[in-house]
């Protein structure tokens, strides 16, 4: 993936920070905060320099506007697949405070460091867990978080009939060889065309892809060919 390409899929995040961040959108989601979306997740290290050299060495864009500085640090937990980034949807502001003070107390609550707390260089749309980051007592995830990557898209919350969830598999069934081979060669072009991580399609393959991060990885492709 190239360094001038943001990652907005959550499934490229670490396990832990991937049920902490649905779990952050679930509990905003019923505080009434649903016009929030993910706008970064993992950020290799290539990548990460990239933005550090902007406002920096890297001065002007290709069209000759003045760049500044976007990040103060070349170490950032984006690269460990621990942390990812929220803006808020229009008619807001993309980085309203006061919507983003709201996510942060609630990430406080739920043992997520939010970058608005940071005593030096605040960082308000940054959120980070560390790797035993456990859920709270007294919490879990009650369905499916739709964790939005785009402003169109609201957060959702999916809480399916226990009766029913019990008939459903974990791990996806494509019902047919010509649905598996369908939806192969659909994430086999979206790896292609660099929106997805290649790992997702050797899950699939494997055999060991679940039906929830299916879903989601196929929101991801249909977000970012909508853009």
């Amino acid at each position: 993936m190239s360094v001038t390409t943001t990652c907005r899929d959550i499934g490229e995040l670490l396990p832990v920070a991937q049920t902490a961040c649905r779990l952050l959108f679930q509990q905003c989601f019923k505080a009434g905060i649903n016009n929030i979306f993910v706008t970064e997740t993992y950020r290799s290290q290539a990548r990460q320099n990239y933005l550090y050299e902007q406002g920096r060495t890297r001065l002007f864009d290709a069209k000759g506007k003045r760049l500044y500085p976007v990040t103060w640090t070349l170490s950032s937990n984006h690269t460990t697949r621990l942390a990812w980034d929220i803006a808020v949807a229009p008619p807001k502001s993309l980085y309203d405070v006061d919507t983003l003070t709201k996510v942060g107390a609630i990430a406080r609550k739920l043992g997520i460091t939010w970058g608005g707390d940071w005593a030096r260089n605040i960082d308000r749309p940054h959120f980070e867990v560390k790797r035993n980051w456990k859920m709270p007592r007294g919490y879990k995830l009650e369905g499916q978080v739709i964790v939005p990557s785009n402003s169109k898209m609201k957060v959702q919350l999916i809480v399916k009939d226990k009766k029913e969830e019990i008939k459903v598999s974990h791990t996806w069934n494509p019902g047919s060889p010509a649905m598996k081979t369908e939806t192969e060669n659909f994430i086999a072009q979206a790896v292609k065309e660099g929106i997805i991580n290649a790992s997702h399609l050797k899950d699939l393959q494997n055999g060991v892809m679940t039906t929830d991060r299916l879903i989601g990885v196929y929101i991801t492709i249909q977000q970012r060919r909508n853009k």
